[in-house]
């Protein structure tokens, strides 16, 4: 997955301007985002703190890579039901 141009700090502060007045294409051009890009955000990161930002991206990173986990177990065990149930 491809790593963002922005901070979480840089993500929040661009929602707060919005919440305080300013008008989302004003903003957007600023930063440097598409629109979408606005409403993305704050579709996942709306009404959060930075730290609390932070650890959506922990919780998020630490699911990843327990799903690899478990798809690498699963693979092990049918591998080893494979070769055990053939006759010999």
């Amino acid at each position: 997955m491809r790593k963002s141009r922005f901070s979480e700090e840089q993500i929040i502060a661009t929602l707060q301007e919005v919440e305080q007045g300013r008008k989302v294409a004003d903003v957007c051009r600023d930063r440097g985002i598409a629109p979408d890009t606005y409403y993305r955000w704050r579709r996942k990161y709306g009404g959060m703190e930075v730290a609390e930002a932070r650890r959506l991206k922990q919780v998020q990173e630490e699911n990843r890579r327990l799903k690899k986990l478990v798809a690498d177990l699963t693979l092990d065990k049918e591998g080893l039901k494979d070769a055990l149930g053939r006759k010999w």
